[in-house]
């Protein structure tokens, strides 16, 4: 009987890693860069210039630097980090929640729920933020690994007649953790992102998982 791999506790799919690494990669080049022994830190900022989310690029016709920007900002402003404590925040949080989410949709269903939750994110950073500056980090996207875990604790509950108190209780903790960095961080905190991410992450979940029920059915 052919079994399909789920990672282990203590294991990491090449995809996950392989996004940690284009997240640290860049951060690691502006860091050296900025250092005295290149004294180079405009090339952070031209980063920030070309791949940052720039809600002007949609609402005030600013012109981009270079064709496709303003699609490609949708995804590329993920892999860009404001310092190596945003980066490593964003990184551990990927790795706890990256193995039951490549353990339930596999490597290719994972990169396409992190893509989409990027997505997600820049939308809600667009909607619900006022345009005063670039947005980079890979919370949006992490973030909709919470709303994809969370829908798949949700789906579990309601099949099995469990108490919902633990989803809820979970749910009331990200809204405290956005609050708490929030004020932390002296509002420079793209929360509208987070949202953005989370929702298209449960509803990402939401489409392409079956329901128990159907399951149980197809194996009967």
């Amino acid at each position: 009987m052919n079994q399909r791999f789920r990672p282990s506790a203590d294991s990491h799919a090449p995809i996950v890693l392989w996004i940690v690494a284009i997240c640290a990669l860049p951060e690691v080049v502006f860091t050296l860069l900025e250092t005295p022994l290149f004294g180079l830190p405009e090339a952070r900022r031209a980063a920030l210039v070309g791949l940052a989310f720039w809600p002007q690029l949609l609402t005030e016709g600013w012109q981009p630097v270079w064709p496709g920007q303003s699609t490609a900002m949708f995804v590329t402003y993920a892999f860009l980090h404001g310092g190596f404590l945003h980066l490593l925040f964003n990184m551990l949080v990927l790795l706890h929640l990256g193995r039951e989410c490549v353990a339930r949709l596999g490597g290719r269903g994972f990169l396409v729920l992190y893509i989409l939750s990027a997505i997600g994110g820049a939308v809600g950073f667009l909607l619900l933020a006022a345009p005063t500056g670039p947005m980079v980090g890979a919370s949006g996207a992490i973030f909709g690994l919470f709303g994809a875990v969370q829908y798949w604790d949700w789906q579990r509950r309601r099949a099995t007649g469990a108490s919902l108190a633990p989803f809820w209780k979970v749910m009331l903790g990200l809204v405290l953790m956005n609050v708490i960095l929030f004020l932390m961080v002296g509002g420079f905190l793209a929360w509208q992102a987070h949202l953005g991410g989370y929702v298209a992450g449960f509803l990402v979940a939401r489409l392409v998982t079956p329901t128990l029920q159907h399951r149980a059915r197809r194996f009967h």
